[in-house]
C-alpha cells in the first residue's frame, strides 16, 4: 500500500508527525473503480426487456469508454427516468469523468427511484467523503450498511469507509465499524493499520504498538506502519527507537519521501538542524510545490540562522496562504532577524488582524510580542503599544514588554507613563539586559530634568 507524499506531508510535517491515515487514499478511489458499472444486485427487480442501447452501453462500460457510455446512458435515462439501475450506471459514468455534481445528482435520483438499492448509497457516500462532506457521507454510508446486498465485499467496503469517516471524531464507533467489516471479509493490511490508529486514539498505546509491529512483521516495507509506529514512539518519548526504525526503513528505500520527511522532522525536534537540512533540501528539490515540505525547510533554515535562505521560501508560502497567521508570524520573525523591520511589521499587522485564526492564545501572544518589537524598531510607538496591549492580556508582563512600553510612551512624550514603566523594568531586569538597563537609567535622568 502507498500513500502520496503530499497527503502525508500536510499532516505529518505540519502537525509534528501525527497518525498516518489511508483515509484519503480510500476515499480518493472513485466509486466507479469500486462498484462495477452494469453490475446488478440479484435482490433487486430487473428490467423485463433490455433496450439494445443498454447492451451497447454495457460494452462501453466494460471497455472503460466512458464518453460513449455517457451518451448512451443519457439517452436511456431519458426513456427510463425511474430505472434505478440505469441511473446508477449513469452516475458511475459521470463519476468516472469527474463530473462530480452531475454524478451526485444522479446517484440521488437512483436512490429516489429505489431507496432500498444498496449500491448508489455506497457510491454517493464515497463521493461525499471524497469531497469533504463528511456528515452527509456518514449518513449515506450508514444507510448502506443497513441495506441488503449479495455483494458482501461491497458491504464490507461500506463499513470500512464508515470507519474512516468516524475515525477523527468517534474512534470507538470506528472500531465497531471495522469489526463489522471483518465479520464479512478477510482482514487487510489497511485494517491492521486502522486498528492501530484507533487504539492509539482511544489511549491504548500498547494495542496500537502491537498492531503496527504485527503489520511490519508481515510487510516490512509498509511505510504507513513505519510512519505510524514512529509517531507512537515519539509520543512515548523514545526518539532513539524512532530514529533507528526510520534509518532501517530508509536503508531499504532511501528515496522514500514520507520516511525522509519524518526523519527530517525528528532531527528538527532533537535540535539536529544541520542533519535535517540536507534531507529537507533534497525533498524540496524533488517536490518543490509541496507547501508543507517548503515550510519545513524554511523553518529549518530559520533555526540554523540562515535567514536569507528562509526568507524567499516564506515569501512563496505566503502567496499560497496569505491568511495563515502563524505563517505570517514565522515569515516576520525572519524579516526581523534580517533587520527588515517595516516588512516584518506589515506581515504581523496582517496576522494580528485575525486573532481568532491563531491555533492558540500563546501563538497570538507571541505574534503580538514580535509586532511590538518590529514596530518599536520601525519607530512606530502607537503600534508598539497596541501590540503590547494584546500581548499583556494573554501573558504576564515581562521585562521586554515593560521596556518596549516604556520606550513607546517615551517617544510619544508620555513622561509619567514612561517614567513609571522604566522603573518597573529596572525593578525586574536584575542585570539580564545591560544595554536596555543603561538606556532606562539614562532616560530616567533625562525625564527627571524635563519635569
Amino acid at each position: 500500500m502507498s500513500v502520496s507524499f503530499s497527503s502525508f506531508a500536510s499532516k505529518a510535517i505540519l502537525a509534528k508527525l501525527p497518525l498516518v491515515s489511508v483515509f484519503a487514499l480510500l476515499l480518493a478511489i472513485p466509486a466507479y473503480a469500486q462498484l462495477p458499472a452494469g453490475t446488478t444486485d440479484t435482490t433487486q427487480p430487473q428490467t423485463p426487456k433490455e433496450d439494445p442501447l443498454r447492451a451497447q452501453a454495457n460494452v462501453a462500460l466494460d471497455t472503460q469508454d466512458y464518453p460513449t457510455a455517457l451518451k448512451l446512458l443519457i439517452t436511456l435515462a431519458a426513456k427510463n427516468p425511474t430505472d434505478a439501475h440505469l441511473l446508477y450506471d449513469l452516475a458511475l459514468t459521470q463519476d468516472a469523468l469527474d463530473q462530480t455534481s452531475e454524478a451526485e445528482a444522479t446517484y440521488r435520483r437512483a436512490i429516489a427511484a429505489d431507496p432500498t438499492y444498496f449500491d448508489p448509497h455506497l457510491a454517493l457516500g464515497l463521493l461525499l467523503a471524497r469531497t469533504g462532506r463528511l456528515t452527509d457521507a456518514h449518513a449515506e454510508l450508514l444507510k448502506a450498511t443497513t441495506l441488503t446486498t449479495d455483494n458482501q465485499p461491497l458491504k464490507a467496503r461500506a463499513y470500512r469507509a464508515l470507519a474512516r469517516v468516524d475515525q477523527p471524531t468517534n474512534p470507538a464507533a470506528a472500531s465497531d465499524d471495522l469489526l463489522s467489516a471483518l465479520k464479512i471479509s478477510p482482514e487487510t493490511a489497511e485494517d491492521i493499520l486502522l486498528s492501530g490508529e484507533l487504539a492509539e486514539a482511544l489511549g491504548d498505546t500498547t494495542a496500537a504498538e502491537l498492531a503496527y509491529r504485527r503489520l511490519l512483521a508481515v510487510d516490512p516495507q509498509n511505510h504507513d506502519a513505519t510512519a505510524a509506529l514512529t509517531h507512537l514512539l515519539l509520543h512515548q518519548q523514545q526518539p532513539d527507537k524512532a530514529e533507528a526504525l526510520l534509518t532501517t526503513a530508509l536503508a531499504n528505500d532511501p528515496d522514500n519521501p514520507t520516511l525522509n520527511a519524518q526523519l527530517a522532522s525528528l532531527y528538527e525536534q532533537q535540535g539536529k538542524t544541520a542533519q535535517a537540512i540536507p534531507i529537507a533540501v533534497k525533498l524540496h528539490a524533488a517536490h518543490p510545490n509541496d507547501a508543507a515540505l517548503t515550510r519545513l525547510l524554511a523553518r529549518l533554515y530559520s533555526h540554523n540562522q540562515q535567514y536569507d535562505q528562509a526568507a524567499p521560501l516564506y515569501a512563496a508560502l505566503i502567496v499560497q496562504s496569505p491568511q495563515d497567521p502563524t505563517l505570517l508570524d514565522d515569515a516576520a520573525d525572519v524579516q526581523i532577524h534580517l533587520k527588515n523591520f517595516a516588512s516584518a511589521e506589515s506581515l504581523l499587522k496582517r496576522a494580528i488582524a485575525r486573532p481568532d485564526a491563531f491555533p492558540s492564545k500563546n501563538d497570538l501572544a507571541q505574534a503580538a510580542s514580535h509586532l511590538a518589537f518590529a514596530a518599536s524598531s520601525n519607530n512606530d510607538p502607537t503600534t508598539t503599544l497596541q501590540a503590547i496591549d494584546i500581548r499583556d492580556k494573554l501573558l504576564p508582563q515581562s521585562p521586554s514588554s515593560l521596556f518596549l512600553s516604556a520606550t513607546a510612551h517615551d517617544k510619544l512624550h508620555h513622561t509619567k507613563q514612561a517614567t513609571d514603566l522604566y522603573k518597573q523594568f529596572l525593578s525586574v531586569a536584575n542585570g539580564q539586559f545591560p544595554d536596555e538597563e543603561w538606556e532606562a537609567r539614562h532616560r530616567l535622568l533625562t525625564l527627571e530634568h524635563m519635569k
